[in-house]
């Protein structure tokens, strides 16, 4: 768990069930682009350095530990019963800190970093009591402000008048409060609403009603505040961190045919020069190397790829795939859990399964490696500068030499050494007249 900046902590409310979702799992282990909901305001907190690192949990609590484990110290909330409540459920574990909390939210994954500096820096320079992030969009809360411009407090809109909820300026549920203030209202408020919860939004109101001094930071990225409910705002969010990444991409040096027909998640890295197709896929962790091209319709999942590697179109490398300077695959060619050498080339409709192959090798079309036996997966060693013939099997356990050959057609099934050809197939045989004396199709009316 992070730790570094004194006086900061930060708290996660995560437990909520996700009903809306009709999910058999918790919400919060959605993936959007590759990472988990939970893991977006995660990474942003451990970003901050916090003295802290709190999340709170209740569906699924023992997956959610499991999954983010070693990351933050994680309390249970058993029953829900409001954001005020999960708050106070993190009490004990708070206990002793004495500085600023940020309370964020593990099914809000698009805040940023710098957003939550912004307010730091907010609460220091007006000597706030409290600072929260607004937005104008329509949130489920309303910040209601006095005639002077001043926030008086946060009505939910399920409790609002008509008139408040015209309000345009909405409340993300983001505060940043130190524990003094915030142990001090949690304590006063009830539960007299129409759900019948403790709201943590209530604290701003007592804050208020204290003299406090209460400052609203509005978001100049409405995107930010995107709160994950159902599978539609799942799939809107996935689409801002996939636009976000394309840029931060692009700003380094990376070519995009068309960013918004292209799917890359938020963890990958790809070096400067590299152009990107349209319809593809890259996934998990892959790392690409400089100058690498991948087109069209292409799949990369948890894969290497070192510099000047050519993918594609319509190829697909599955998770274990470490490629090699400048190798080349073609169209309609599978790799997974291989290494292959640099100037590796496989042009077209092959398999490359469990497989280690050296420098230079070549596979031609429809060749493939035969790994599974029906029990269990076996590698298939082709040395350097071999080439492997059209629609050629190599069976394996099986090594094909150095600059050795597999001839086309031929299913291998012993070692072939280096520099020799491998034939393995049966001899050709014409039958003469085989057409006149095979049977006559019965014509259909």
């Amino acid at each position: 768990m992070a730790s570094g900046a004194k006086g900061l902590a930060v708290l996660v409310l995560a437990a909520g069930k996700g009903t809306r979702m009709k999910s058999g799992r918790a919400k919060v282990l959605h993936e959007i682009a590759g990472r988990p909901l939970l893991g977006y305001p995660l990474a942003v907190a451990e970003a901050l350095a916090p003295e802290r690192l709190v999340v709170v949990i209740g569906r699924d609590a023992d997956l959610v530990r499991e999954r983010f484990d070693g990351r933050a110290q994680f309390v249970l909330q058993a029953e829900q019963r409001g954001t005020g409540h999960a708050v106070l459920a993190a009490r004990e574990a708070l206990a002793g800190f004495e500085g600023d909390v940020v309370i964020l939210y593990g099914d809000t994954p698009l805040l940023r970093e710098a957003t939550l500096r912004r307010m730091i820096d907010r609460k220091r320079e007006a000597r706030a009591d409290l600072v929260m992030l607004s937005a104008l969009v329509p949130l489920p809360g309303r910040v209601v402000r006095d005639p002077t411009g001043r926030v008086e407090r946060i009505v939910e809109a399920v409790d609002a008048t008509p008139e408040e909820l015209a309000i345009p300026e909405g409340n993300t549920g983001v505060y940043l409060v130190g524990t003094e203030l915030l142990w001090k209202a949690l304590s006063r408020v009830g539960d007299a609403n129409a759900q019948g919860e403790i709201y943590l939004t209530d604290v701003v109101a007592i804050a208020v009603r204290e003299g406090r001094r209460v400052e609203a930071l509005c978001l100049d990225d409405p995107d930010e505040s995107l709160g994950i409910n159902d599978r539609a705002e799942l799939a809107k969010a996935a689409a801002v961190v996939r636009r976000r990444k394309a840029a931060e991409l692009m700003a380094t040096g990376v070519t995009f045919v068309d960013p918004e027909r292209t799917y890359v998640d938020v963890d990958v890295e790809i070096g400067n020069d590299s152009v990107i197709e349209p319809g593809v896929v890259i996934t998990g962790a892959s790392r690409l190397g400089a100058r690498v091209h991948v087109k069209a319709h292409s799949v990369i999942e948890d894969g290497t790829l070192d510099d000047g590697v050519v993918v594609g179109p319509m190829a697909h490398l599955r998770p274990g795939s470490h490629l090699g300077a400048n190798v080349r695959i073609g169209n309609f060619v599978e790799v997974k859990n291989s290494r292959l050498g640099p100037g590796v080339k496989a042009d077209h409709l092959s398999y490359i399964g469990d497989a280690d192959v050296g420098e230079g090798a070549a596979f031609g079309c429809g060749a493939i490696t035969v790994n599974y036996d029906w029990d269990a997966k076996h590698r298939t060693v082709v040395g350097a500068g071999a080439n492997v013939g059209c629609n050629a099997n190599l069976v394996a356990p099986v090594s094909v030499g150095r600059d050795a050959a597999v001839a086309a057609g031929s299913t291998v099934t012993q070692d072939v050494p280096d520099g020799a050809l491998a034939v393995a197939r049966e001899r050709q045989r014409n039958i003469e007249g085989w057409r006149s004396k095979r049977p006559k199709k019965r014509k259909h009316d």
